[in-house]
């Protein structure tokens, strides 16, 4: 009989609590030392660590609405046996959308030219040349499109789990309420397409050099971010199955989430190249003053780290068809990308920001720490509210039965 009532382990309780606890002493402490210290180099590096962090594991949510709403629209069956697991992390993306959502508004309501140098009004000439520019990187749109996008990404998140769980209680073979959830999925892709696939990192993210853009910069980071939140779902499918639950998980399920770290590895550093080749070809200062720093200055540790980490030791490791098989295997390699693709996200922001002075401290330890730990309690909280295998699933008999 399959083991349907999650119980949260003491051990991931008491560690989840502890991240947790260590992140809002390390914020604590920031804002300090900050106080306290108050040059402008403390104030760039507190700002670029909260944005890059909450930044980054709000995006790794999201990839979890992302591949709900995919898979919905394709019908999928395999991902039903572990769906509650993307699930909880998807309903949990409000929570890491008003930590983005506050942090945001007040770097931008603050006048925080140190960040986004374009809150400067003398940075962009009130031109016909620039009148699209100063209307995109202006005060109004930034937050009008910032609130928009944050509160659909976490209407959509917590949705379509309310629509997964009120499915358990449908008479069975009913399919009402599945084609609600292909409705929302289909307007969710929508949404995505308008915010992550195109307009929220160049807002976000590429303006903090703004007189610098990349046409491949938003899938660039969307593939950043999805596989980071693949990665996460493995982790989180792998945990609770060795704890004693998601018995219809199977190998060919965990295969098929291999697959997809695997591929996207390769997806993200074909972006990469593209993005980095053409511009090292075609030599454009405008262009190249990006890598300068990236490449040339102090951060070229993390650019060859991008490579090895998240390409070099994804394709290496999970090429052969076992190791996409083998719990151990797909676990460090989940690790693995996650930290290399945390790094990624470090050094898009930080070599702007903070400049050539920078250093790994305990306020980058500390944060990473925090954002973890709540991670770990938000979603393990999620999971003990619903069985966690979805009932009266019109595809639970192929998922079951699901040969990769």
């Amino acid at each position: 009989m399959l083991n349907q009532e999650f119980k949260i382990p003491a051990k991931l309780k008491t560690t989840s609590f502890a991240l947790l606890g260590i992140g809002v002493l390390t914020l604590l402490a920031g804002l300090f030392f900050l106080l306290i210290k108050g040059d402008q180099f403390a104030q760039n590096r507190f700002w670029a660590v909260l944005m890059q962090n909450s930044i980054f594991f709000l995006l790794i949510s999201l990839a979890s609405v992302f591949i709900l709403s995919a898979t919905s629209l394709a019908q999928a069956g395999w991902i039903v046996s572990f769906r509650r697991i993307p699930e909880a992390i998807a309903s949990i993306v409000w929570v890491l959308a008003l930590i983005v959502g506050v942090l945001l508004l007040t770097i931008v309501w603050t006048d925080n030219t140190h960040v986004y140098s374009w809150l400067d009004p003398t940075f962009n000439p009130k031109n016909e040349l620039n009148g699209l520019k100063n209307f995109f990187l202006s005060k109004p749109f930034f937050t009008f499109w910032t609130i928009l996008t944050l509160a659909l990404w976490s209407f959509f998140g917590m949705k379509l789990r309310q629509l997964s769980i009120k499915q358990d209680s449908e008479p069975k073979g009913s399919t009402k309420v599945y084609w609600l959830n292909f409705n929302y999925s289909a307007g969710f892709i929508f949404t995505f397409a308008l915010t992550l696939a195109s307009t929220i990192p160049w807002l976000w993210i590429m303006s903090i050099d703004s007189h610098w853009f990349s046409t491949m910069f938003s899938w660039y980071t969307f593939a950043s971010s999805f596989v980071s939140g693949m990665s996460m779902i493995m982790l989180w499918v792998l945990y609770t199955k060795r704890h004693g639950y998601l018995d219809i998980v199977s190998t060919e399920h965990v295969h098929d989430l291999g697959k997809f770290m695997f591929a996207f590895s390769i997806f993200w550093t074909y972006l990469w190249f593209s993005q980095f080749m053409l511009i090292w070809y075609a030599n454009i200062p405008e262009e190249t003053v990006y890598f300068q720093i990236r490449f040339h200055g102090p951060y070229r540790i993390f650019y060859w780290l991008n490579i090895i980490l998240n390409f070099v030791a994804p394709i290496l490791i999970l090429m052969p068809r076992p190791n996409k098989r083998n719990y151990f295997v797909v676990s460090l390699v989940a690790i693995i990308i996650i930290l290399g693709h945390w790094i990624d996200f470090y050094q898009m922001i930080m070599p702007t920001v903070v400049g050539p002075d920078w250093k790994l401290g305990w306020f980058d330890a500390g944060i990473v720490c925090g954002f973890i730990g709540l991670i770990i309690t938000l979603v393990s909280n999620k999971l003990t509210t619903a069985p966690i295998v979805p009932q009266n699933h019109p595809f639970l008999k192929e998922t079951v039965i699901h040969i990769s």
